[in-house]
């Protein structure tokens, strides 16, 4: 039999989490293996867990899903993660693909469509309602800049992206720079908003080309 797809789900709605588990673990090919309802538990079980996919809130008690798959990203670089959230401004659909996130669908999204979005993630995909795609899309027409692309960072930016190019890692940029390494985390965020990319990997590569 092929492998299931392995699941985990952070959510503080009890009862929506509980729904949720049952819809992955009797549909065949999916394993939910853990559930947390807030972003503090996830971070210390998820990297035990090792899951496929992560289905993500954002607006969870205490961190916010966003930072919780900012941080989550940088002990499990591979896992995948969607959120699954109520919310579709064009601010934390941003924020969200920025911090890491793969996928980005709605909570009221049909029980079938979540199961191909996350069979989608798996496949190297990246799962969007039309809506939020469309969001997403016409923000990019919006504000594609005319100058090169690193041209608007600050100096400070322009710092954090040199040592991001040069491969070092977060607590080690926030050491050399002598700032906290949630400063560093907001610089990095605040890059990969002005350029308009969701990793790591296509920030350095618009720093190389600007």
């Amino acid at each position: 039999m092929t492998k299931p797809i392995t699941v985990s789900l952070v959510e503080d709605s009890e009862k929506f989490r509980t729904t949720l588990a049952k819809v992955i673990n009797r549909s065949e090919g999916f394993r939910c293996v853990s559930q947390y309802g807030s972003a503090e538990e996830a971070l210390k079980g998820l990297p035990s867990d090792k899951p496929d996919v992560v289905l993500m809130d954002i607006n969870l008690p205490g961190m916010s899903g966003v930072e919780c798959v900012r941080q989550l990203k940088q002990m499990l670089p591979d896992v995948q993660v969607i959120m699954l959230t109520v919310y579709e401004d064009t601010e934390n659909i941003f924020n969200a693909l920025a911090a890491g996130a793969t996928g980005y669908l709605l909570k009221r999204t049909p029980q079938d469509k979540l199961l191909e979005g996350i069979r989608e993630v798996h496949r190297g995909g990246s799962p969007m309602t039309t809506h939020i795609a469309r969001k997403v899309v016409l923000s990019f027409k919006q504000s594609a800049p005319s100058a090169p692309p690193t041209e608007n960072l600050s100096p400070r930016e322009q710092e954090v992206l040199d040592y991001l190019a040069q491969g070092f890692l977060y607590k080690e940029i926030a050491e050399k720079l002598g700032i906290s390494y949630e400063t560093v985390h907001t610089y990095i965020r605040r890059i990969y908003e002005k350029l308009q990319v969701r990793t790591r990997t296509e920030a350095v590569a618009k720093f190389l080309r600007g």
